[in-house]
């Protein structure tokens, strides 16, 4: 099967394949983690003994990869005749008219086959797993996203798949549910804690201690043990690799900021990587405020966060006074996570990176007010965003020029969307905003 491009101005099949040979590239120089997996003073590795030897092998099967022609020509291919790369940068000047008249330019994950980010790190990671002689693979999943891409690769390549899901994202992301389940995979409803991403990603860590010998766990961002943080970025960077070259094209320069959603950061630090070099290019990734962070009902980890250790590395966490796990909350259930990659902990800390927090009706909002202008409706995660471009084209004023990442569409939350803004005929719960 093969999915093109068809937005303005994209290249032909030939040249995309002559591009693709940039889509797979792991490290830039200087933004490695050490040995031990750690960015400054995050990162590393804290899991129990009976995983060792299983995330030990991941990562010197992935390093072999990465040294391997074929693992990367088949992964390009994958990128250009199965998700359909490269992605379209798009822009806004409709919705950027609401931000100071700024120029604004979305880079479309949502155009990915499964409809959002998740399927890079997805076909990477799969293709590792068959190079383990993996059989099965498990996955957590919040919105409903990765569980779909990790689904979806699985019947590729003809592995079995099992999802954790919280109980409470099953509900509120029904219809990827039925999506996973349509495409093979066992989904798997959390019902301890919070139910919802963290416990999802506690269930899945136990799956993996019992059956290691044959599963390989394919972690859905940028957190986790060595070598997860680094690995699932360089599968992600073509974001920012494409975007960089795109914007240069479309706009003559780089952007002023480059914008993203961030939970656990797989798709900011996606987008963010290939501008890291770039000091001129401010890097703002938008955590989710919830009800706001004053409420204690949010998610905004590194808005209100301290360093400590979670899913087995050190970065910020949402925590009390005794270093006690708080619940997170966020109306959008992938970014409803009390942790964050250890990159974006060290990118805070440096400097190099920006995080504000946006709460959930600044995010509502934001996701209506591009469906209704540009007719373009984002997913909630990815709402947050445009809802931080919204705020930093004001701020910036309307010879700014921002690239914002488009991490996934929204048909997965038109029931929340309807709820929240009494779209239903019969007057469903949430009235009109």
């Amino acid at each position: 099967m093969t999915i093109n491009p068809t937005y303005p101005g994209a290249p032909p099949r030939e040249e995309r394949i002559r591009m693709s040979s940039e889509f797979f590239i792991p490290d830039l120089e200087g933004q490695v983690p050490s040995p031990e997996g750690y960015f400054g003073a995050y990162g590393g590795k804290f899991i129990p003994e009976a995983l060792v030897a299983a995330v030990d092998e991941v990562a010197v099967e992935y390093d072999k990869a990465k040294a391997d022609p074929e693992f990367a020509r088949e992964l390009n291919d994958l990128m250009v005749n199965y998700t359909g790369r490269p992605s379209a940068l798009t822009e806004v000047p409709r919705f950027a008219e609401h931000a100071g008249g700024a120029r604004i330019f979305l880079k479309r994950e949502d155009l990915n086959h499964t409809g959002s980010h998740k399927i890079n790190n997805v076909l990477g990671q799969a293709l590792l797993t068959k190079r383990m002689g993996k059989t099965r693979v498990i996955a957590e999943t919040g919105a409903g996203q990765h569980g779909v891409a990790t689904a979806t690769a699985c019947a590729l390549f003809g592995l079995e798949c099992t999802i954790y899901m919280g109980e409470v994202d099953t509900q509120r992301q029904a219809l990827n549910v039925a999506r996973m389940r349509m495409l093979g995979a066992e989904v798997v409803a959390v019902k301890s804690g919070s139910r919802t991403l963290k416990d999802a990603i506690n269930e899945a860590f136990r799956d993996w201690v019992a059956n290691v010998d044959r599963t390989h766990y394919l972690f859905g961002t940028v957190a986790g043990p060595h070598p997860f943080p680094a690995m699932v970025r360089d599968f992600h960077r073509v974001i920012g690799v494409e975007a960089r070259r795109q914007i240069l094209e479309r706009a003559g320069r780089l952007p002023d900021a480059a914008i993203a959603c961030v939970g656990g950061g797989s798709n900011a630090i996606g987008l963010f990587h290939a501008f890291v070099p770039d000091a001129d290019v401010r890097l703002i990734g938008c955590e989710p405020a919830g009800h706001g962070v004053e409420t204690g009902e949010h998610a905004a980890t590194l808005t209100a966060g301290e360093p400590g250790i979670l899913h087995g590395s050190r970065s910020y966490v949402l925590q009390d006074e005794e270093g006690q796990i708080t619940e997170p909350y966020s109306i959008s259930a992938g970014l409803d996570y009390p942790g964050i990659g250890p990159e974006h902990a060290y990118l805070k800390d440096s400097g190099r990176g920006e995080y504000r927090a946006v709460t959930d009706d600044a995010a509502m909002q934001a996701l209506r007010l591009l469906s209704r202008t540009e007719g373009i409706i984002p997913a909630i995660e990815s709402a947050h965003a445009l809802a931080g471009a919204l705020e930093v084209g004001k701020e910036l004023g309307k010879d700014a020029l921002l690239l914002v990442n488009l991490s996934g569409r929204g048909d997965k939350d038109m029931d929340t969307a309807a709820r929240y803004f009494g779209l239903y005929d019969n007057g469903a719960e949430g009235g009109s905003k």
